[in-house]
């Protein structure tokens, strides 16, 4: 179960302004974190909080494919993002890094900054506590409910190459 409070953001958040390139090289998530989002809002990381939730409407994570970006959020506590849309990349780097993405027009629709948000990854239930909603996002399939649960893909693999 996750729970954290909603900092919530527009459209076409593309991979340069999620992590702008001349930090790219930094060697830690928790480096990369304390430069999340600056372009876009200054403030970010000294409001988020470990277990928070970020929020966008279409197409988060667009642009390149520098996976620096999805290290970056979660090096700065976000424990999920929930979107309309994201870019098929930018997906699939967070979700090999074990960083959920769930994909959820209605709660995206209704919930503000500031709300906080019960959701259960299992399920695929969101549940707004502020504005007392709930909203359905569909589940991940077996396969990548295991990836996430094993910590990501090399965890993943490392767990698999252990049982045989």
């Amino acid at each position: 179960m996750i729970r954290g409070t909603v900092h919530k953001y527009g459209a076409n958040i593309d991979t340069d302004v999620i992590i702008p390139a001349k930090y790219a090289n930094l060697p830690t998530p928790e480096e990369l974190g304390a430069h999340c989002l600056e372009n876009l809002d200054d403030g970010f990381v000294k409001k988020v909080r470990t277990g928070d939730v970020l929020m966008a409407t279409t197409n988060f994570g667009c642009g390149s494919s520098r996976e620096q970006a999805p290290w970056s959020i979660r090096g700065a506590g976000v424990s999920c993002i929930i979107a309309k849309s994201f870019a098929r990349i930018f997906f699939r780097n967070a979700i090999n890094i074990a960083l959920p993405l769930l994909e959820c027009p209605d709660a995206v629709e209704g919930t503000e900054s500031g709300d906080v948000l019960e959701i259960d990854l299992t399920s695929g239930k969101i549940e707004n506590i502020t504005k007392n909603k709930v909203f359905s996002a569909a589940p991940y399939p077996d396969f990548i409910r295991e990836l996430i649960d094993a910590g990501g893909l090399i965890a993943y693999a490392r767990q698999k190459i252990d049982s045989k």
